[in-house]
Parts: structure tokens; sequence; C-alpha cells
């Protein structure tokens, strides 16, 4: 698994696909493969998705679609080989078995056993499915109606730190966290550019992925130890800082995950993924005010954003006749 930190990939298509790559490369072949792919079919959305089709070279596409739906063509595998994606060319001129794939059989790294048998693209069976259900997402709402799913994904993750019932529900700041030394993992911001004496405030009260770096973080005196470039890397699984001690120089992180998956980690990764603002709201026992709930601060300090968790809107939507109130965190 790897951590995009993103809902979506329409600002950085490059790494999106190296993403890809990276994680098909680790594809045994034993097994069949399910790929779920984010269903942009759009303008370069469609584009990226014959890119991924030609990568991943599958044996079947299933094709959904509703009444309700925008029109978009039948991925056939004939449509499909005369149309250029974003990074590769139509290929409609081959007509033997199978063409290479130059644009990405080079950078595939498979084992020594696959080299000899590089990705050809054989064509596929294409499978129609015409939906009857009626959905409640449409362009007007799609926004918030994505939101709400993502936030149900981090409830039910975070669910793993309670106790099983029929015992109450316990609340953060009652659970016990990890604590992490400084040198012991590296930092990286995902989705924006923080300057580093404003990177702490940004991890602090974040979803973080915790992930394996190749690179040796050890040896570092104190830390935090901040990366140039987001790594694509393993991740093992989510959490949230709970808080960062300055005097001991320690991240305190819940997760559910165990600690002996734990000790491979040395990179959390802050993405737009956010922490669902009931869970920071609805806390129990809690005395004072909750920090990082706030738009009582300066936006235009180095670091600080108005967006920072909160999904990159087009330009086309920025004007809303009715904007609904936010709540931003505080970075100064």
């Amino acid at each position: 698994m790897v951590y995009y930190g993103k809902p979506s990939c329409k600002n950085n298509f490059e790494n999106y696909i190296e993403i890809i790559k990276y994680v098909f490369s680790s594809y045994k072949r034993e097994s069949p493969l399910i790929v779920n792919t984010m269903g942009w079919v759009a303008d370069q959305g469609l584009l990226l998705l014959i890119d991924l089709i030609r990568l991943l070279s599958p044996s079947h596409v299933v094709q959904f679609s509703s009444n309700r739906g925008r029109y978009m063509p039948d991925l056939s595998p004939s449509y499909v080989d005369d149309m250029d994606g974003l990074y590769t060319k139509s290929t409609s001129k081959v007509r033997n078995r199978g063409f290479h794939l130059a644009e990405f059989a080079d950078n595939l790294e498979f084992a020594d056993e696959e080299k000899e048998n590089p990705v050809l693209f054989t064509g596929y069976k294409l499978m129609s499915v015409k939906s009857e259900f009626v959905s409640g997402k449409t362009p007007r709402n799609r926004e918030s109606h994505n939101k709400v799913l993502r936030e149900l994904a981090v409830l039910s993750y975070l669910g793993q730190l309670q106790p099983p019932v029929p015992k109450p529900l316990c609340p953060l700041h009652g659970l016990t966290p990890y604590q992490v030394p400084f040198n012991a993992v590296a930092l990286r911001i995902i989705h924006a550019d923080v300057a580093p004496t404003h990177i702490l405030y940004a991890v602090n009260a974040s979803w973080v992925g915790l992930c394996k770096i190749l690179d040796d973080v050890r040896g570092h005196a104190h830390g935090p130890i901040l990366l140039a470039q987001t790594p694509i890397c393993d991740c093992l699984g989510f959490g949230i800082c709970r808080g960062i001690d300055m005097e001991k120089r320690l991240y305190h992180i819940l997760t559910p995950v165990p600690p002996e998956e734990l000790r491979n980690v040395n990179c959390l990764l802050v993405g737009t993924i956010s922490i669902p603002q009931c869970v920071l709201k609805s806390q129990r026992g809690l005395e004072g005010t909750i920090p990082y709930i706030t738009t009582d601060y300066n936006f235009k300090l180095p670091g600080a954003s108005e967006k920072i968790g909160a999904r990159e809107i087009e330009e086309t939507r920025k004007e809303k006749v009715h904007p609904k109130p936010k709540f931003y965190r505080k970075t100064n």
C-alpha cells in the first residue's frame, strides 16, 4: 500500500502513474488482481484511464454506467487502441499479436524471471454493466458526497482503536499513544509547501500515513527530520498525531497498527485527508478550548492556509452562492 495523500490526482498525474507502477511491480501474478479505478472518466480522467489500461494490460475491463451518468464511450480494445492517453500514443497502426509499451516498460520493476516476458497489450474482454440503482450523488453535491464517504472510511479505521463492544467508547485523549522520538522518523507534507518552522504545526492533530522508506533516518541527534521530496514507499497503516512534546522531543501517535509492524515505520506523511470534524469536536471530558478548530489566524503567514485539509477545488467552482462555514487549522 502507498499513501497518495490526496483525493484527486488532477494536479500531479506523473506521481500517480509512478505510484501505480510501484504497486503493480509487487504483483506476483499468482492470483487474480482486481483494480478499482477512481471513476474519473471526464476530460483528462479518461485519457489517464486509457494509460492505466495500457500499463496494467488487464484480461477483463468492467465498465459501469447508469441512465443518470454522463455519456461515455465503450472502452473496447479497439477504442483504447485508437486513442491517445496522457502519456501514451495510439498504437492502432501496430497489428501484431502484441506491442511493447515503451513509455512504461523501461520503468517497471519486475523480478528476473518476469523480465523475459515484457508487458504486452494484447486486448481484453469488455463487460458492460448498466446500473439501475438511483444514487443520491449529483454533479452539484458530488464534492460533499465524496467527502462524507472519505470521513466514514477514516471513522471506520479509527474504530479499531476502541475497546470491543459492549464497553463504552473511549475519547481520543483517554487512549494511550505511542511515543515516537523526533529522530526516529522523517516528516513530509505531501500536498503543500510548508516552511520548516511550521512543519510541526502542520503535523500536530493530523491524519498521518505510517510509512517505511529505504533511507536510514537514524544518526540525527535531535530532529525533526524533514524530507525534501515526497517518497514513493510502503505505507503500513495510518494514525493520528495526537500531540507533540517539544521538551522530550516526542510525537504522540494513536494508531491500531500492531507494535511489531510499527518498528518498521520511519516516515510520517501528512496529506489533505483530514480527521473528521466530528471527531475533534465531540470528545467527552475536554476542558478549555479545542485546538486547531478556529478561523482566527492570519492566512498570510508562512505555512498557513485556509485550505489545509480541504479538497482542491476547480477554478470554475470557486464561487458558491451559499458558502458553508469551514473550520480551519491554526498554524501560527
